[in-house]
């Protein structure tokens, strides 16, 4: 007989520069955490939402982060940003945070929304 331990699939990632940019935003606030919604929106069906939050909803899944940081994820978007990379990138004066979402099936020419399949 074996024992087998099962590791639940990373439900989202965030890269050391989108960790340093919520720690930043996170500045000063106690009990604050990071929150990853989506909302229907743009041509293609959802955006995704962040905010700074006190406290997530009791279904959120949380995600603590190297940094200390919180991040909540909806449990109403979890089944679209399962798998997400978030990325925090400069690219000349503009600084952003990108989502490389395995799920995405389109996405909109200004990158604003997406749909999955």
């Amino acid at each position: 007989m074996s024992v087998e331990t099962f590791v639940p699939e990373q439900a989202v990632t965030v890269t050391d520069a989108a960790q340093a940019h919520f720690y930043k935003q996170l500045e000063g606030r106690n009990d604050g955490a990071i929150r990853l919604s989506v909302k229907e929106s743009g041509c293609t069906g959802y955006k995704y939402v962040i905010d700074i939050v006190d406290g997530g909803d009791a279904e959120d899944t949380e995600i603590a982060l190297a940094n200390g940081v919180r991040l909540l994820v909806s449990s109403q978007a979890m089944g679209m940003v399962r798998g997400t990379q978030i990325d925090y990138t400069k690219e000349g004066l503009n600084r952003t945070l990108k989502f490389i979402n395995p799920n995405v099936a389109d996405e909109c020419g200004c990158g604003e929304s997406f749909s999955v399949s």
